[in-house]
């Protein structure tokens, strides 16, 4: 991810794209965590492995949170379709 454009000292703007689908849960983590924890590169060896290794429990929680939130849309959409009488379209979706 690289900043497109500066607006002061602290607000940058990101962009990430992706080809022909959306993005995964392990990239919206690792935009997440690059907003959440921010270590010093001046920072003493000891903080930043601690950093890096607390970064990397982070990550795996979002990870897997994300994809339960993931999951769990997937069943209320077809749930939707079903009762809106689009059985087909909600069976297709669950194969998904």
């Amino acid at each position: 991810m690289t900043p497109i454009a500066s607006i002061g000292s602290d607000f940058k703007v990101s962009v990430l794209t992706t080809n022909h689908r959306g993005h995964t849960p392990e990239e919206i983590a690792d935009r997440c965590l690059a907003r959440i924890l921010v270590v010093s590169e001046t920072a003493p060896d000891p903080i930043r492995q601690q950093a890096e290794t607390f970064r990397q429990s982070l990550r795996a929680v979002l990870v897997l949170y994300m994809n339960e939130a993931a999951t769990s849309e997937r069943v209320t959409l077809e749930a939707k379709l079903r009762n809106a009488g689009f059985s087909d379209a909600a069976d297709i979706l669950r194969r998904l």
